[in-house]
């Protein structure tokens, strides 16, 4: 889903959960949201090339269309994938402008420098991904870190 990847999406719907709607008088004071404490981060930013492209370079303000598969960072896992939240198999690519502010950070940053036909594993810590808040509807809990193993396919 294109909106699970924008942090954007997310922070909008959580201050519209917010704002509430309703008639009553104004003695009633909004519910106050907990706090989730920021963790730091357990891992950093590493891109794994597991293939190299040949094709075209993808840098910043290029479209990027790229297939992706999306898991939490399990560190206990040989492979660091835990369970997977997202993929964009068997439907069309997902396209954006690189460094655009379309994705979360670390996406960004991860196709960065990717020519076409590569394949890369990209490990994302929580503050370049959805930090405190998560995302899609629990499926990304708050602080965590997240895995992707990302295929470039064409750049414009």
């Amino acid at each position: 889903m294109r909106h699970l990847f924008s942090s954007c999406a997310f922070g909008v719907a959580l201050a519209l959960a917010g704002c509430g709607g309703g008639g009553g008088g104004g003695d009633v004071a909004a519910p106050v949201a907990p706090t989730i404490p920021a963790v730091p981060d357990t891992i950093t930013l590493q891109k794994i090339d597991n293939v190299v492209g040949t094709g075209a370079l993808a840098v910043a303000g290029k479209t990027v269309y790229v297939h992706y598969t999306g898991w939490l960072y399990d560190a206990t896992a040989t492979s660091k994938k835990g369970a997977q939240f997202d993929s964009s198999a068997g439907r069309s690519p997902l396209d954006f402008v690189l460094a655009g502010g379309l994705v979360i950070k670390g996406f960004d940053e991860g196709v960065t420098g990717m020519r076409v036909g590569g394949k890369r594993t990209v490990m994302i810590p929580a503050s370049m991904g959805y930090g405190a808040t998560g995302a899609g509807n629990g499926a990304i809990p708050p602080n965590a870190n997240l895995v992707f193993d990302i295929e470039l396919v064409e750049v414009r």
